[in-house]
């Protein structure tokens, strides 16, 4: 039997990548976006449309209830709709500060607990998680978005003991900079206008960010990386993805601290 994945943000960027891979190996794939009106939407057997907005509950029991109903049952669920914030700290205004945590934290937690009961229903389940490198340590610029990956790790870290017993996985996808419009139309940036003192930190950090985003690694790693952790019947929580990412998860894991925070201090504070 066809085993069937719900991904949220699946209009572009990683999770459209990933539909289209885990429709590549026979899976029924529910795409859902806040838009599949005004998506080209490319005609494939496997995969499913749907409308989903992470902030809008009566939208996700919706497409939960729609794929339940067409496919019997949901096998894993990849909540990877999210934007990232960019800019100095203090200049977001709280509408932002807001609307950022709105989709990539209480959006995921609405997913997540609509799905729940369906998975212990089922007495089993799969929830992968889409965080990022920047969810185990902070640049510069990226205050508002780290912080929402930090909550999704410490979420997620969490629930993976609370759900152990009820088998139902919970994974941790951790990209490091990956070639999406996450440095483009998915980025949403903040000028500090007005506040000279940031001005060269602005300047400098802006140039490195445009230039990290074209040396990213593509996004069929993360959507194969997803597609294992998926098929992963193991109690392992964190998958880390490209050499950027795993340089610095395995640096945190072995380095003190204050050893680790001076290597990422050096590395921004280079002109």
């Amino acid at each position: 039997m066809k085993k069937t994945v719900l991904i949220t943000g699946a209009s572009s960027g990683i999770g459209w990548v990933t539909a289209e891979y885990f429709a590549r190996n026979n899976w029924n794939v529910v795409a859902t976006m806040r838009h599949p009106d005004k998506r080209n939407i490319e005609s494939n057997e496997n995969i499913t449309y749907l409308h989903l907005d992470v902030t809008d509950k009566k939208s996700i029991a919706d497409a939960i209830n729609t794929a339940v109903e067409q496919f019997n049952k949901i096998d894993v669920v990849i909540n990877n709709a999210g934007y990232a914030l960019y800019g100095v700290f203090e200049a977001f205004e709280e509408h932002q500060i807001k609307k950022q945590y709105e989709t990539n934290v209480f959006g995921l937690i609405n997913v997540t607990q609509a799905v729940l009961p369906h998975f212990r229903k089922m007495k089993q389940g799969c929830i992968i998680n889409i965080s990022s490198m920047g969810g185990i340590a902070g640049f510069p610029l990226y205050s508002l978005y780290q912080s929402t990956k930090f909550a999704v790790e410490g979420l997620s870290e969490s629930l993976s003991y609370e759900l152990q017993n009820l088998n139902i996985r919970i994974k941790l996808i951790e990209p490091g900079v990956i070639k999406t419009n996450f440095y483009t139309s998915s980025l949403d940036e903040v000028d500090a206008a007005g506040i000279s003192d940031y001005s060269f930190m602005e300047s400098v950090y802006k140039q490195k960010n445009a230039e990290l985003g074209k040396k990213g690694s593509d996004p069929i790693l993360v959507a194969k990386m997803i597609y294992k952790a998926a098929n992963d019947k193991s109690s392992r929580l964190r998958y880390p993805v490209g050499s950027d990412a795993k340089l610095l998860y395995g640096l945190r894991k072995i380095l003190p601290l204050d050893a680790f925070r001076l290597i990422i201090k050096s590395v921004f504070s280079k002109k």
